[in-house]
């Protein structure tokens, strides 16, 4: 089994060390360091190649947004960044996800959220606290009433069913839950979401889902 090697970026000492010692009481994650702030973040990260970094977004000298945008922002660059934070407002939650971070997740979740959390980041899956999902969709809708021509030009190099493929993708459907509702194999829903991702310059499918909400591709009933 591949262990999941975890940087945990935050200023304040306990809660390093409190996820420390959770994430490394999980079997298959390490935490192979912690970072003060995010200046430090951004320098461990090319220290020590993670695979994950755990951000807090308010500290001191760098944020832990402006971090994340450093960290995921280079080509060729594969370290995802989860986002820690006591603060869930909508401001913070579509920042880091426009920065690069591949999930959002408020720092009262219990240890097996945690540990499920870098799991899911780590296997390129998107991953946001339930609790603000209704509030980041109205956020994106509100943001893409301003037309965005050039973002919306891209979309015409996908196929009918890529387009289909990433409405699904924003709306939360894991490849599993698209092949199901597609009748098809899941392997195939995992070439269409590789094939969309290289088409649309992409990340991975958190920037979809960004991209999706941005263009217009998937608008939520209401708005």
């Amino acid at each position: 089994m591949t262990t999941i090697r975890v940087l945990i970026a935050d200023d304040q000492v306990m809660v390093r060390q409190g996820f420390t010692v959770l994430l490394n009481a999980e079997p298959g994650i390490e935490v192979v360091g912690q970072a003060v702030d995010g200046l430090d973040a951004v320098a461990k990260v090319d220290e020590l190649a993670p695979d994950v970094v755990l951000m807090d977004v308010r500290m001191p000298r760098l944020g832990g947004i402006e971090a994340t945008r450093r960290i995921t922002e280079p080509d060729g660059a594969t370290v995802k960044v989860l986002v820690l934070t006591t603060f869930d407002l909508d401001e913070y939650v579509y920042e880091a996800l426009r920065a690069g971070a591949s999930g959002f997740l408020l720092k009262d979740a219990s240890a097996a959220e945690l540990a499920q959390a870098v799991r899911v980041v780590a296997a390129g899956e998107a991953l946001l606290a339930p609790n603000i999902t209704k509030r980041l969709i109205a956020e994106f809708s509100r943001v893409t009433r301003t037309s965005r021509t050039p973002l919306k030009d891209r979309i015409g190099d996908l196929t009918g069913r890529e387009t289909e493929v990433l409405s699904l993708i924003a709306q939360g459907l894991s490849n599993g839950e698209i092949a199901e509702r597609l009748v098809v194999a899941e392997q195939t829903v995992k070439s269409h979401v590789g094939r969309i991702l290289v088409k649309l310059g992409l990340r991975d499918r958190t920037q979809a889902a960004v991209f999706a909400y941005e263009t217009g591709v998937v608008r939520p009933a209401g708005y």
